[in-house]
C-alpha cells in the first residue's frame, strides 16, 4: 500500500464529494491535488507558527507527489503573522502583490493551511486574484474543520467589525486531517467543540446525545497521540476506537453544515441556523478578543441564546440544562461570570449596552431588528431561520440583576408545578447509580447541583447517564455499587453544592481499590464550600476505619479520601448540624463491608423529615431500614441497614421541590391572590410541604391541601398576621420565605403564638441554627437585607425575630445582595412583588434549584421582571472608576488588616474606616468582650493554643459579614494557625481584601521597645526578629495587598503636612482596592497623556521637588530596576531588596497624588534587572500589584506561565504589557512586530511597544502600524514610540502615556526622551494641539485675577492657550458667539450669569443642579457641559485642614453664614463631608428658610436665628457674606461673631470673601489654637485649579499658579 493511500470519509457539498476526512493525510492530500488540480504554481499560505512545525513535511509530501505525477509545478510559500490581525485589507494586498511579483497566473492553486483566519483570508485572495482561482482548505484547528472551512464564506475584518468584506468562494477540496488536532492545546480543541455541539443542537439530537454521554472519550481522542505506529489511524484497520469516535462526531458536524450550505449557499435563510449562539457570542468576542477564543465566546452565546428562547416560552429548561452541561463537559465557559472571563481586563467592558450596540452590526439583521436563532428543542430550531427578538428580551438575559415590578400577579388564579426536588433528585441519582439495572428518572431537577452530582458519579465510573423524551427523562444505567477513582490528577469539583459534597464523601469512601488506578479521590469546591462544615461526617467515617485527610482547613473541603474505607458495623454520628450527614451514610450503608448500625448522637437531630425521606426512597430501591425502639416503643435514633444491592425500579418520578413551592405560594399570600401547586401535597416526603398549613394558614391565608396538591389564597394586601413563636426546624430552608412575609405582617399573631416581651406584630422563628452554615449565614443575610427596607430584626442562637411594618412605610429602591444563595434571591423576589424598585443582584444564583425562576415568575405567575445592569462595567478599559474582575459578591465583605504588632494597623485602619464611611474594629477588643479577659490574662490562664482557637473563631464570624466599609485589624499572630491562614486565603481567593500593613523591621522593633510590654499583650517568648521572620511569608500568602506605613515626614514635609499626605494616600489606597475610585487618567487619542520616568537610584532626596518635576505629566513611572540602596546608579544588573522598593514607593506616594506606573525593566529590555531570573522579576512585579499601583508594566518577553500568573493577580491595577526593541532590527511593518502586539494585547489593559528609529521613515511606519492595529474592534490603548533622536517625532505624536523626562533628572530613561513641556509645545507647533481661548463671563470682573491664574498654568505646561475677560451682565449674543466658537476652550462664570448660562448648555452636572448654579463651562465632544467647582474648592479646603476625628461619619456640625448664591455651594460641600447637622444663619431668617426648603431633608439643615446660642459648636464655619459683614465688635453695625462659634478645640474657618485677606472670622479663628483659616483668595485658587484640570485634562501646576495670583494680590 503506497504512502499516499488513506481511508477517508467523503462528504458531499453542493453536489461534489469535496470534503475528505481522515487521519495523517498529507501524502494523500498532495497526491489528490497534483492529479486532479494540475497547475503551474501551487501557493501555500500559512502562519509563522505552523510553518515552523509542518513546512518541511509539506514540502516533502509535495515533492513526492509531484515526482510521482511528473509534475514540474512550483511550490511557493507565504507566511503571515498568527492572529486575527492578518485578516486585513493590508495583508490581503501584500499577498496579492507577492503573487504578482512571483508571476502567478490564473491556473494557480492556493492552499490555505491553518485555522479560520488563514482560511478566510486565503479564500478571499483566491476569490479575487485574477478574478478567481482555485483553492484548497487544509484546516488545522477543530473550529476551522467544522465551521469556517466549510461553506465557501471568505472574508477579512474592518474597523467596523469582523468578516464584513468578503465573498462566497467554494474551495475545490477541504481536507480535514484530524491528526493535526493532537498537536493543538486542549483549549483549542475545546474551542472547536463549541461549534460541534452547536451543530448537533440545531439539527441532530442523536449526535447531541452522543456528545453528552461520551465527552471524556471524545476529548481524549482529540488530544492524545496514538502510541506505536506514528501514522496510526490513516487506515480503518489501524484506527483506534477513540479515533473512530472522534471521526464520527466531527464528520457528523461537517455533514450538517454541508447539508445546510447545499440548500442555502448564499445565506438567505436556512444557513443562518449555523449562527446559533453567534449573535450574542460574536458581540462578546468583539470585546474579549483575542484573550477569549471564538468557540469560547460562542459557547457563552449558545447558553444565553437558549435562555432567550426559554424566556420566550419556546424552549424548556431541560434543554438549557443539557446544553450547559454538555458545553461544560468540554471545558467551555457557559456564562460571563466564568473566572476565565472575569479575570480579563476587557471584561469590564461587557456592559449590556455595549453588547447590544455591537449586535446591531450583524449580517442576519433586517434593519435595526436583531435576529437570533431560537431552539425549540435539542435538534430542532423554532424557525428554519433566525428570528427577530426585541432588545428588552436580550437585555434581560444579559443583565446580572433583575427588578421585579410590584403588581398583582396577572395569571391569578395560578396553577403550576415547581421544578423537581433538589433533595429527592440528588438522592435518586445516588440510588440509581449504585443500583443494578436501568432506571428512567422523570422530573429530575436540571440545575447546577444535580449537574455536579451527575458529573461526579460519571468521574467515579459509577453509572452511565443518557436522555430520552427530549431530555425530560434521564436514563441511569446503574453500576451496582462498583466505583473507581477518577483519573490521575483529576479532582471532583463540586462548586457550592452542599448536598453533593456530603453524599459523595461517603460514596468516595466505598470506592473499590481493586477497580482503581489511584488510591484516593479528592473532592473540593468553591471558596464558600471550603467554609461549610463536614467534620462530623468525616469524624464518623474515620472512626469507622476510613482514611480521610483535610487538605486545607480542618472540618471543611477539600478532602482526600482513600479507597476501600467504608467498613461498616456500628457507626456513631453527630447529627445536630446537618441531616445530610445521616443521609450520606444511610445511602451507602448497604454496600459497607459489614452490616451498618447507625447511631445518631449530639442531642436533637436536625431536619428529621429529610432522614425519613432518605429511608423511604431507599425502600423504593430495595433496601429496608429498621429504626429501633426502646422498651416503651419510643423511636430511638438508631438505624439498622441491611447489606444488599439496590435494585433499580424501571421508572422513578421525582416529586416537585417543596422549598421552591413556598415562593409562588408566598406570592399569593403577600399579594392577596390564589396559587395552586399541582404536585405537592400532604403526602409529600419533604418537610417544606408543611409550609402552607403551618406558616401561611396562621398568617391569615386560606389553605386547601390534598394528598398531591396545595392551594393558597392570600388575605387582602397589608392584612397578613404575624407568626409569633414558630418552630421551623422541620422546614428550615423555608424560613427565608417566612421572613419576608413576616416583614410586612402587621396584624397581631394568633394568641397561642404570642411571645412574652415581644410586640404582637413580631415573628420569632426558631429551630433554624443549621441555616448559619448553608450557602451563606442565612440568618445574618436576612437581617442585613431586610434592614435595607427599614425592617428591624434580632437574632438568637437558633433563630431570628422580625418586627413587621406596614408595606407603605418600607424603603423603596433597595438593592439586594444574594450571597450567591438561591433562596435569598427567591425570597426577596416575593417581597419585591409589593415593594417596587427593588433590585435583586446575582439573579443567576437561582440556577441552583430553579434555573428558569425569573421566566416562570413572568410567564406563569404574571409578575413582570426587567433586567438591571449593575454599575460593574465600564466602556473604557482605562476609565476613571475601574471595576474589578473579581467576584463582585465580595464588594461588601469586610477589609482585614494583618501584620506585626507595631506596624500601624490601628492607625491605618481607623483612617481607612473613616474614609470609607465605615466602622473600625480591633479584633483584640472583640476578643476581650467575648472572653471578659485581656489577651494577656487569657493566654496566662489557657495557653496560646486555646487563644489561637478563639481568635480564629472570631475571624470566621467576621468573614461572614457583609459590610464592605468595615475595617478589621486582626492580631499579629492570626497567621500562626493553619485554619486562620486558610480562612484568609479563601477570603482573598473569592475577591475579598486582606491588607498586610507593614513597616521596616527596625522601625517596628524600635516602636515596640519604646512602649515596652503592656498588660494587654503578652510576651512572645522569643525574639522579635524570629517572630517577624516566621510570620512574614504567611502575611504575604494570606493577603491581597500591602500597605507600607511611612511614619516619618518626607520631602521636607511638616508633621501636619505628613499627616495630611498619609490620609490622602490611605484614601487613595482603600478606595482604589475596593473599586470605589481611581485616579487613572482617561486614555484616548483625544486626551494625550504622559508619565514622568523617574531615574533616581533613591527617590527620597528628590521628593521635595516632585511637584515641579511632574508638571505636565499625568502619572509617574517608578523605575524599580534603577533603584539602589547605595544611592548610586546601578552599573550592572542587580535586584533591589523588596523591602527597600516598598519603602521607596510608599515615600513617593506621600509626595504626589499622581498615579504610579510601576516598572521593572530587565536587562534585555533596556533596564537593570537580570533577564535570567523570572522568579525574582515576578516577585518585584507582584509587589507593584500588592501595593495597589494604578499601572504595572509587564514585559511580554517572559514565559507565558509567569505572565498568566501575574495577570490573574491584577485586580484593580491595569497592566501595561510591554515590548522594547533596543536593536532596531524589528520593523514596524514586519510580522514579528504584529506578533508582539498580539501578545501585548493579550496580557495588557494597555499595550506598549517601543522600537528604535534609524531614520524618520521609521516614524511613518510606526504611524501606519498604529493606525492599522487600532482600527480593529476592541483594540486596547496603544503606547507606541521609537527611541533615539530620530524617533522623537513619534513621542510627540503618541497620545497614550508618553514617557517624558525633566531637565532636573539625573538621566533620561531612554534615548530621545523629551520633557512634558517640550512635547506639548511641539504638539502645538505641529497643529495636533490647537490653541484654545478661555474666558471669564460676568460683571463686574475688571479686577479679576483669573487671567493671571490660568495663563500662568498654560505657560508653565507649555500649552498654547489664552484666558481673557468677557464682561457682560447677561447672556447676550456676544457670550453665545464665544461659547459657540470653534476655538472655545472653556469658561469661568461669575455673578450675575451663574444661573442664566444654564439654558444654553447641553448638560449640567448633578452637583450644579442641586446647587442651582454653574461656574464652569466645559466643551465635551461638541457639547457644552456645566459644572460647579465652588463647592469642590470649599470641600477641599475643609477636608484638607480638618482633623481626622472631626471628619468621622456623622459626628460633627458645620455652620454656614449667609443665604446668598454661594451659600448653596457651601451647604452642598458640608453635606458631602457628611456633617450630621448644617446650621444656616442669615440676618434675614426668611431667606435662610427658603434656602433650607430647597434642599432635601436628608441634608439636616437647621436655620438658627442667633450665633450666640448654637445648639452645638461647629467644627467648620463658612462665611459667604461680604468681607466687611462680620464683626468682632458688639457695638459695630455688622453681624456680631461671638467667641462661642469657635469654641471647639479644633476647626476650620473659611471665608469666601475675596477681600480683605483677613476678615473678622479669619482674625478670630487665627487666634484660636487648633483652628485653621482659609481666606477667599485661596478658595478662588482652589476652584480655579479644578477648572484648569477639567479644561485641559492636566494637573494644575498649583504652586506657580497660586504665586501668580498672590503676587498680584499683595502687590
Amino acid at each position: 500500500m503506497s504512502s499516499s493511500s488513506a481511508d477517508v470519509l467523503k462528504i458531499s457539498i453542493l453536489g461534489n464529494e469535496s470534503i475528505h476526512v481522515g487521519f495523517h493525510l498529507l501524502p494523500y492530500i498532495f497526491k489528490t491535488i497534483t492529479t486532479t488540480l494540475p497547475s503551474s504554481t501551487y501557493v501555500l499560505i500559512t502562519d509563522t507558527n505552523l510553518s515552523a512545525i509542518y513546512l518541511n513535511d509539506f514540502k516533502a509530501s509535495f515533492e513526492e507527489a509531484a515526482s510521482e505525477a511528473d509534475n514540474k509545478a512550483r511550490f511557493l510559500v507565504y507566511e503571515v503573522a498568527p492572529g486575527e490581525g492578518a485578516k486585513s485589507r493590508k495583508v490581503k494586498g501584500e499577498i496579492e502583490d507577492w503573487m504578482l511579483d512571483n508571476k502567478c497566473t490564473r491556473d494557480t492553486v492556493i492552499l490555505a493551511f491553518g485555522g479560520g483566519v488563514i482560511g478566510d483570508l486565503t479564500g478571499f485572495v483566491a476569490a479575487t486574484f485574477m478574478r478567481g482561482v482555485k483553492f484548497v482548505q487544509i484546516p488545522t484547528t477543530l473550529l476551522a474543520m467544522v465551521d469556517s472551512s466549510v461553506g465557501g464564506k471568505t472574508a477579512i475584518d474592518t474597523p467596523h467589525g469582523k468578516n464584513l468584506i468578503g465573498a462566497f468562494w467554494q474551495p475545490s477540496y477541504i481536507f480535514v486531517d484530524l491528526a493535526f488536532l493532537t498537536t493543538l492545546p486542549t483549549r483549542e480543541v475545546s474551542n472547536g467543540m463549541a461549534e460541534v455541539i452547536k451543530t448537533a443542537a440545531i439539527w441532530k439530537d442523536d449526535d447531541f446525545a452522543l456528545l453528552e454521554s461520551r465527552s471524556a472519550e471524545i476529548s481524549l481522542a482529540a488530544s492524545s497521540r496514538p502510541t506505536g505506529v506514528p501514522t496510526a489511524g490513516r487506515f480503518v484497520s489501524d484506527r483506534s476506537h477513540a479515533q473512530s469516535l472522534l471521526l464520527q462526531v466531527v464528520s457528523g458536524s461537517i455533514y450538517v453544515k454541508a447539508h445546510i450550505v447545499t440548500i442555502d449557499e448564499r445565506e438567505t435563510g436556512l444557513r443562518n441556523l449555523v449562527n446559533f449562539g453567534h449573535t450574542i457570542g460574536h458581540a462578546i468576542e468583539a470585546v474579549l478578543t483575542p484573550a477569549m477564543l471564538h468557540g469560547e465566546c460562542v459557547s457563552v452565546g449558545i447558553v444565553l441564546e437558549a435562555e432567550v428562547a426559554r424566556q420566550l416560552g419556546i424552549l424548556s429548561q431541560v434543554a438549557v440544562g443539557r446544553l450547559t452541561r454538555c458545553l461544560q463537559a468540554y471545558g467551555l465557559p457557559v456564562s460571563l461570570s466564568d473566572r476565565r472571563i472575569t479575570a480579563l481586563p476587557a471584561s469590564s467592558q461587557l456592559s449590556v449596552d455595549r453588547l447590544l450596540d455591537i449586535m446591531k452590526i450583524d449580517k442576519k439583521n433586517s434593519g435595526p431588528a436583531k435576529k437570533i436563532v431560537l431552539l425549540s428543542r435539542i435538534g430542532k430550531t423554532y424557525e428554519e431561520k433566525a428570528s427577530v427578538v426585541a432588545d428588552d428580551v436580550i437585555s434581560k438575559v444579559l443583565c446580572e440583576a433583575v427588578t421585579v415590578k410590584a403588581a398583582t400577579p396577572t395569571k391569578s388564579p395560578i396553577t403550576m408545578a415547581t421544578p423537581g426536588s433538589k433533595s429527592i433528585s440528588n438522592r435518586a441519582l445516588v440510588l440509581a447509580a449504585l443500583g443494578k439495572g436501568t432506571c428512567r428518572v422523570r422530573n429530575l431537577l436540571h440545575s447546577d447541583d444535580t449537574a455536579v452530582m451527575m458529573n461526579a458519579l460519571v468521574e467515579l465510573k459509577g453509572a452511565v447517564f443518557s436522555w430520552e423524551d427530549g431530555g425530560d427523562t434521564i436514563v441511569v444505567e446503574g453500576g451496582g455499587g462498583i466505583l473507581s477513582t477518577p483519573a490521575k490528577g483529576k479532582e471532583l469539583y463540586l462548586g457550592n453544592a452542599g448536598t453533593a459534597s456530603r453524599f459523595l464523601t461517603t460514596v468516595c469512601a466505598m470506592v473499590s481499590g481493586s477497580a482503581s488506578s489511584e488510591r484516593s479521590t479528592v473532592i473540593t469546591g468553591n471558596a464558600r464550600m471550603k467554609q461549610r462544615p463536614i467534620g462530623p461526617l468525616v469524624d464518623a467515617l474515620t472512626a469507622n476505619g476510613a482514611k480521610v485527610k483535610y487538605l486545607e482547613s480542618t472540618g471543611c473541603l477539600p478532602l482526600d479520601i482513600d479507597t476501600d474505607g467504608f467498613r461498616g458495623g456500628h457507626i456513631q454520628l453527630a447529627a445536630s448540624v446537618s441531616s445530610q450527614y445521616v443521609s450520606s451514610i444511610l445511602l451507602c450503608a448497604p454496600y459497607a463491608a459489614e452490616q451498618v448500625t447507625l447511631e445518631l448522637t449530639g442531642g436533637q437531630v436536625i431536619s428529621q423529615p429529610y432522614i425519613d425521606m432518605t429511608i423511604a426512597m431507599m425502600k423504593q430501591f430495595g433496601a429496608t431500614v429498621e429504626r429501633q425502639k426502646d422498651e416503651q416503643g419510643n423511636l430511638l435514633d438508631i438505624y439498622v441497614i441491611p447489606k444488599c444491592t439496590y435494585v433499580n425500579p424501571p421508572e422513578y418520578s421525582v416529586e416537585s421541590d417543596a422549598s421552591s413551592a413556598t415562593y409562588p405560594l408566598a406570592i399569593a399570600a403577600i399579594t392577596g391572590t390564589t396559587c395552586t401547586i399541582s404536585n405537592i401535597g400532604s403526602s409529600s416526603l419533604q418537610g417544606d410541604a408543611r409550609f402552607a398549613k403551618e406558616i401561611l394558614e396562621p398568617m391569615g391565608c386560606i389553605v386547601e391541601q390534598t394528598l398531591t396538591s396545595t392551594k393558597v389564597t392570600g388575605p387582602p394586601v397589608g392584612t397578613l398576621r404575624a407568626l409569633g413563636n414558630v418552630d421551623m426546624e422541620p422546614m428550615t430552608d423555608a424560613f427565608l420565605t417566612a421572613s419576608v412575609l413576616a416583614a410586612v405582617a402587621v396584624k397581631p399573631c394568633l394568641p397561642e403564638r404570642k411571645v412574652e416581651g415581644l410586640p404582637e406584630t413580631a415573628s420569632r422563628i426558631y429551630g433554624i441554627a443549621n441555616q448559619r452554615v448553608k450557602e451563606c449565614n442565612r440568618i445574618q443575610a436576612m437581617r442585613d437585607q431586610l434592614a435595607k427596607f427599614g425592617i428591624e430584626t434580632d437574632e438568637f442562637d437558633d433563630g431570628i425575630i422580625i418586627f413587621g411594618k406596614p408595606e407603605a412605610s418600607l424603603f423603596r429602591g433597595a438593592s439586594i445582595h444574594c450571597y450567591d444563595d438561591h433562596r435569598v434571591a427567591m425570597a426577596f423576589a416575593v417581597l419585591s412583588c409589593i415593594i417596587d424598585e427593588t433590585i435583586i443582584e446575582e439573579k443567576r444564583c437561582v440556577e441552583k434549584t430553579w434555573p428558569n425562576f425569573w421566566d416562570d415568575l413572568q410567564n406563569k405567575i404574571g409578575v413582570a421582571v426587567e433586567g438591571v445592569e449593575l454599575e460593574t462595567h465600564n466602556q473604557a478599559s482605562t476609565s476613571a472608576k475601574p471595576v474589578s474582575p473579581i467576584d463582585q459578591s465580595q464588594s461588601d465583605r469586610p477589609i482585614f488588616l494583618i501584620g506585626m504588632r507595631g506596624a500601624g494597623k490601628t492607625y491605618v485602619g481607623r483612617m481607612a474606616a473613616d474614609i470609607l464611611s465605615g466602622q473600625f474594629t480591633d479584633a483584640d477588643d472583640v476578643f476581650a468582650q467575648e472572653s471578659h479577659q485581656t489577651v494577656s490574662e487569657f493566654v496566662a490562664a489557657n495557653g496560646w493554643d486555646e487563644f489561637r482557637k478563639k481568635e480564629t473563631e472570631i475571624l470566621s464570624k467576621f468573614v461572614e459579614e457583609h459590610r464592605g466599609n468595615h475595617v478589621i485589624a486582626l492580631g499579629g499572630g492570626i497567621v500562626e494557625t493553619e485554619t486562620a491562614r486558610e480562612t484568609l486565603k479563601a477570603h482573598v481567593a473569592k475577591g475579598g481584601h486582606v491588607v498586610h500593613v507593614t513597616r521596616a523591621l527596625e522601625d517596628i522593633e524600635a516602636y515596640l521597645d519604646s512602649i515596652g510590654n503592656t498588660a494587654v499583650r503578652p510576651n512572645w517568648g522569643e525574639t522579635f526578629a524570629d517572630v517577624f521572620k516566621r510570620r512574614e511569608p504567611w502575611y504575604q500568602a494570606c493577603s491581597s495587598h500591602e500597605f507600607y506605613n511611612v511614619l516619618e515626614a518626607v520631602g521636607g514635609q511638616t508633621h501636619e503636612e505628613h499627616t495630611k499626605a498619609m490620609r490622602a494616600e490611605c484614601g487613595r489606597f482603600f478606595k482604589f482596592i475596593t473599586g470605589r475610585e481611581s485616579n487613572r487618567p482617561r486614555l484616548s487619542v483625544g486626551n494625550p497623556t504622559s508619565f514622568l520616568s523617574l531615574t533616581f537610584p533613591d527617590v527620597t532626596p528628590a521628593l521635595i521637588h516632585l511637584d515641579e518635576l511632574t508638571e505636565g505629566a499625568d502619572a509617574v513611572e517608578f523605575r524599580v530596576d534603577l533603584l539602589s540602596t547605595t544611592g548610586q546608579a546601578p552599573t550592572r544588573p542587580a535586584l533591589p531588596p523588596i523591602s527597600f522598593v516598598a519603602k521607596q514607593l510608599a515615600s513617593l506616594r506621600l509626595a504626589t497624588t499622581l498615579p504610579i506606573v510601576f516598572s521593572v525593566r530587565s536587562k534585555d529590555q533596556g533596564g537593570m534587572v537580570p533577564s535570567d531570573n523570572a522568579e525574582a522579576y515576578g516577585a518585584l512585579v507582584r509587589l507593584g500589584l500588592r501595593c495597589a499601583c494604578e499601572y504595572v508594566d509587564l514585559e511580554v518577553c517572559w514565559p507565558e506561565q509567569l505572565l498568566d500568573s501575574i495577570v490573574q493577580l491584577k485586580r484593580e491595577t491595569h497592566i501595561i504589557a510591554s515590548w522594547h526593541d533596543w536593536t532596531g532590527d524589528m520593523a514596524w511593518d514586519g510580522e514579528e512586530m504584529k506578533a508582539k502586539h498580539v501578545l501585548c494585547e493579550k496580557y495588557g489593559d494597555v499595550a506598549k511597544i517601543v522600537g528604535t528609529a534609524k531614520s524618520g521613515l521609521d516614524n511613518a511606519k510606526l504611524a501606519i502600524f498604529v493606525g492599522e492595529v487600532q482600527s480593529h474592534p476592541g483594540a486596547k490603548p496603544l503606547l507606541a514610540i521609537n527611541m533615539g533622536a530620530a524617533g522623537q517625532l513619534s513621542r510627540i505624536l503618541n497620545p497614550i502615556l508618553t514617557p517624558v523626562t525633566h531637565d532636573a533628572l539625573p538621566s533620561r530613561a531612554a534615548p530621545g526622551q523629551l520633557t512634558a513641556r517640550e512635547i506639548l509645545q511641539a504638539r502645538a507647533l505641529t497643529g495636533s494641539l490647537p490653541a484654545k481661548k478661555f474666558v471669564l463671563f460676568g460683571s463686574p470682573i475688571a479686577h479679576s485675577v483669573s487671567p493671571l491664574l490660568h495663563n500662568a498654568g498654560f505657560a508653565t505646561l507649555g500649552l498654547p492657550h489664552t484666558y481673557r475677560l468677557h464682561e457682560s451682565e447677561k447672556v447676550d449674543q456676544g457670550v453665545l458667539e464665544v461659547i459657540r466658537s470653534p476655538d472655545f476652550g472653556g469658561a469661568s462664570v461669575t455673578i450675575p450669569l451663574k444661573l442664566d448660562i444654564i439654558p444654553h448648555l447641553d448638560s449640567v452636572s448633578e452637583d450644579a443642579k442641586i446647587i442651582g448654579a454653574v461656574n464652569t463651562v466645559i466643551p465635551r465632544g461638541g457639547k457644552l457641559h456645566g459644572e460647579n467647582t465652588d463647592w469642590q474648592a470649599i470641600h477641599q479646603a475643609a477636608a484638607q485642614n480638618l482633623d481626622a476625628d472631626a471628619l468621622s461619619y456623622g459626628s460633627s456640625t458645620a455652620l454656614v453664614i449667609g443665604a446668598g448664591g454661594t451659600c448653596r455651594a457651601a451647604i452642598y460641600a458640608m453635606h458631602k463631608l457628611r456633617f450630621k447637622t448644617i446650621y444656616l444663619f442669615n440676618r434675614t431668617p426668611e431667606n435662610a428658610a427658603k434656602v433650607k426648603a430647597s434642599f432635601p431633608e436628608s441634608y439636616n439643615i437647621a436655620v438658627v436665628t442667633s450665633l450666640s446660642s448654637l445648639p452645638e459648636a461647629p467644627v467648620v464655619v463658612v462665611s459667604t457674606v461680604p468681607g466687611n459683614s462680620l464683626t468682632l465688635d458688639t457695638f459695630s453695625q455688622g453681624i456680631y461673631l461671638p467667641s462661642e462659634v469657635l469654641s471647639r478645640p479644633k476647626g476650620v474657618a473659611i471665608d469666601l470673601a475675596y477681600k480683605p485677606h483677613m476678615t473678622a472670622l479669619l482674625h478670630a479663628a487665627e487666634k484660636k489654637e487648633g483652628w485653621k483659616v482659609v481666606p477667599g483668595v485661596e478658595i478662588l485658587c482652589l476652584q480655579g485649579f479644578k477648572q484648569f484640570e477639567e479644561w485641559t485634562g492636566k494637573r494644575a501646576p498649583q504652586k506657580k499658579m497660586r504665586k501668580a495670583v498672590l503676587d498680584k494680590y499683595f502687590a
